[in-house]
Parts: structure tokens; C-alpha cells; sequence
């Protein structure tokens, strides 16, 4: 089957967009949430290195291209809507531009009602990001 025909199973949004969970392929860790596109599916597919869709900057992006933190994909998931696409990986440090190795690092806290950071930080984001 060609790359084109695994597209075609696929439902993007309006914006021609698909939420990608990606997930640690060893610690099943859910680390970030991201949006691909047609052109950002094929990229991963083809590189085995994930690649989004950043609707801020309305450009392609690879996962790590500023902090060398790449997602190598290990398998692509498609949930029972052929809406959402899960793409288990080996990450390489860390996932969140924060810091933290998965962009899920905070916990509401039912007593005080607010989020708590509940994760260490792996690496100082202004060390990557103000290069």
C-alpha cells in the first residue's frame, strides 16, 4: 500500500489537520499532543523521525530540530473515528520545551484546586531555546 493510500484513511479537520498524541514507546508516558498535517504525516513516515504541523507559525516542524530532543517513531496508532492519530516513539530527553520530559507535568490538586508541577525538570529550556 502507497503512503497516499494510508492518507486517504485518514480524517483531517477543517484546517486539514489531525491531533497526534505521542506516546513513550517503552514507559507508554504520554508526552506531548501535536497536530499533523498531510505533508507532516508523510515526513514522519518517511524519516521515522516525527514531524508537525505548527498552526502558530502555520509551517512543518520536526520534534527537536532546535534541542537535538527527536521523537524516533517506533509505530503509528489510528484511533476508531480515523481522527486522532497516536504515535508511539523513543524520545530523546525530553518532549517539552518547558523542560520536562512530557509536556504533562502538572496535577490538579482536588484541595486546592490547582495544578501542581509533579515532575522533575531533565534540562534548562534557556540553554536550548535562546540560541
Amino acid at each position: 500500500m502507497s503512503r497516499q493510500d494510508i492518507v486517504k484513511k485518514l480524517k483531517f479537520n477543517q484546517d486539514g489537520l489531525i491531533p497526534t498524541i505521542v506516546q513513550d514507546a517503552k514507559s507508554n508516558e504520554v508526552l506531548m499532543l501535536g497536530y499533523m498535517n498531510e505533508e507532516s504525516f508523510l515526513k514522519t513516515l518517511e524519516t521515522k523521525k516525527v514531524h508537525f504541523f505548527s498552526r502558530s507559525r502555520k509551517k512543518l516542524w520536526l520534534k527537536g530540530e532546535t534541542s537535538g530532543h527527536f521523537q524516533l517513531l517506533k509505530e503509528v496508532l489510528l484511533d476508531c473515528d480515523n481522527d486522532t492519530l497516536l504515535c508511539r516513539v523513543e524520545q530523546l530527553k525530553g518532549a517539552c520545551h518547558q523542560g520536562y520530559r512530557s509536556c504533562f507535568y502538572r496535577k490538579l490538586e482536588s484541595s486546592s484546586g490547582d495544578f501542581k508541577v509533579f515532575k522533575k525538570k531533565i534540562f534548562e529550556p534557556k540553554k536550548i531555546y535562546s540560541k
